[in-house]
């Protein structure tokens, strides 16, 4: 038998073999590809575009874990389903605006409009789950909330096929979201860099929100010591609800954006996205907020150019549908060696 520091030694020894063989597979399957010249600037350029329209729906779908886990350190597994159901709101409002004739006539109040849908039906969605799901179980211990997340979850896509069908739907074709337009040298869907733009503006104005007013210094109260702060007077269910609320709200911009992007709205469309946004959470170092939107953008680069950067120079056809193994690799791979993520803090036991 191995003694406690011996065994401590050989499990080191394997983890530090593990690295160095995935840094030299790494390294040789992108010398491998690049060296090879079958993809050129432009495809990089393109791969890479996706990927950050797609790492930004990530990201917002990301910062709703990860500000409940701030607040109540719970891992809100449903809130892919709340996703879902702003997407299915915005096309539904998507349809009753093009047959009105408005989404033509006025494209830009229109998308107003069903962004507006979309957020406010998330937001409605998430604070409902707050109110009967969580808050009856504030106090119970963790893995109690995380099988209720995960109930909730099943309910409201299983509501979601009994209203609406298994068949996918379609938003309305958008023109000037249809285009396409030359940049830097290459060229890139108008809908990746409206997504990349709306993102990018939502996560600033979280980040603001958060950082500069009252509400979000009551936020990070909370998310430090719910009773201490609520001795300083800070009505402590008010905030937890507040911070569903802006989950929510992002979800509901994210899809509209991926719906937009995708061009697809199904009852099962939260699944993936949802766990690739946790996947996105923990890489961040969930319950920070900018570690997770770090982690929306980096998962979705990893998953858009890694395949081929990795896969085609060695042979590997079809590299495209092995993006969700790059992806679920992604998150093995860092809780086995930083479970706290890329800006994460260890806790305190």
């Amino acid at each position: 038998m191995l003694s406690r520091p011996e065994r401590f030694s050989l499990v080191g020894a394997v983890l530090w073999a593990l690295r160095i063989a995935v840094l030299v597979g790494v390294l040789f399957g992108s010398w491998a590809t690049i060296s090879s010249g079958r993809l050129d600037t432009d495809d990089w350029l393109r791969l890479a575009g996706s990927g950050l329209s797609l790492g930004a729906i990530y990201a917002l779908i990301a910062l709703g874990y990860t500000l409940v886990y701030g607040v109540l350190f719970i891992v809100n597994f449903a809130h892919g389903e709340v996703f879902m159901m702003g997407a299915f709101a915005g096309m539904f409002t998507a349809a009753g605006l093009a047959e009105g004739g408005l989404l033509d006539a006025n494209p830009a109040v229109g998308l107003v409009i069903i962004f507006a849908a979309a957020m406010l039906t998330s937001m409605l969605v998430a604070v409902i789950l707050e109110r009967i799901a969580y808050r009856p179980l504030r106090r119970a211990p963790r893995l109690v909330p995380l099988i209720t997340a995960i109930g909730a979850s099943l309910f409201l896509q299983y509501t979601a096929l009994g209203f609406f069908g298994p068949q996918s739907r379609r938003y309305p074709e958008i023109d000037f979201l249809a285009g396409r337009v030359n940049l830097i040298g290459a060229s890139f869907r108008v809908i990746e860099l409206v997504t990349i733009v709306a993102a990018v503006v939502l996560m600033f104005a979280l980040y603001y929100f958060v950082e500069r007013t009252r509400t979000g210094r009551a936020m990070r109260a909370v998310s430090e010591d719910k009773d201490v702060a609520a001795l300083m007077g800070i009505d402590v269910d008010r905030i937890i609800v507040t911070t569903f609320a802006i989950g929510g709200l992002l979800a509901g911009a994210a899809g509209v954006l991926y719906a937009l992007l995708f061009n697809r709205v199904e009852f099962v469309m939260g699944l993936l996205p949802g766990i690739k946004a946790f996947t996105a959470a923990v890489l961040g170092g969930i319950g920070n907020i900018v570690g997770a939107m770090l982690g929306g953008v980096a998962l979705g680069l990893l998953e858009n150019v890694g395949p081929s950067l990795l896969l085609l120079g060695v042979g590997v056809p079809a590299t495209n549908q092995l993006r969700d193994v790059v992806a679920f690799s992604v998150l093995v791979l860092v809780l086995v060696f930083r479970p706290t993520g890329l800006l994460g803090r260890r806790e305190s036991v």
